[in-house]
């Protein structure tokens, strides 16, 4: 009597990659809040730059946290925007990111915005200082757009119980 046995060996392999097989995610730039994060880095740039390379500043103290506000939210922002188009959000999934996001746009809405209203306010008429603090309030403006949106995807639209 003979026997045969026959040996069946399968191997799945899965890869995760992009949908046009990169590692970056260009596309974002062109979505709503990837040309958000865009236009905040820069004006937020623009308004450090012309704050930090005027030759007269009229308070120092309040030029300083002007420079301090825009350069850290301008470097968080930064972080966010190469984060997306890294894809690095995936890579780390513990961290709600969107939520994340939501209390940087909070917390930066507010400190722009105070630190624009303070700059205009100390500008004196130097025309440096006034642009500086004009792309402070575009900055602002712009966060409070990426604030709205983001607290539409967190919180969304909850359902609400009937009444018993």
């Amino acid at each position: 009597m003979s026997q045969t046995v026959v040996t069946t060996r399968t191997t799945t392999t899965t890869t995760t990659s992009s949908s046009d097989g990169s590692f970056l995610n260009t596309g974002y730039v062109r979505t709503y809040s990837g040309l958000l994060k865009v236009a905040q880095v820069v004006a937020l740039l623009i308004a450090f730059l012309c704050v930090r390379c005027s030759q007269v500043w009229t308070d120092f103290s309040a030029f300083r946290y002007f420079e301090v506000v825009t350069l850290w939210f301008f470097c968080a922002f930064l972080i966010f925007l190469i984060m997306y188009i890294l894809r690095l959000q995936t890579k780390m999934p513990c961290i709600n990111w969107t939520l994340t996001e939501f209390l940087h746009y909070a917390v930066g809405t507010i400190l722009v915005f105070i630190a624009s209203i303070v700059a205009a306010v100390k500008s004196s008429g130097i025309s440096a200082l006034v642009a500086g603090s004009v792309f402070g309030f575009i900055a602002t403006f712009l966060m409070a757009l990426s604030l709205w949106t983001s607290y539409k995807v967190t919180c969304g639209s909850q359902p609400t119980s009937a009444a018993v």
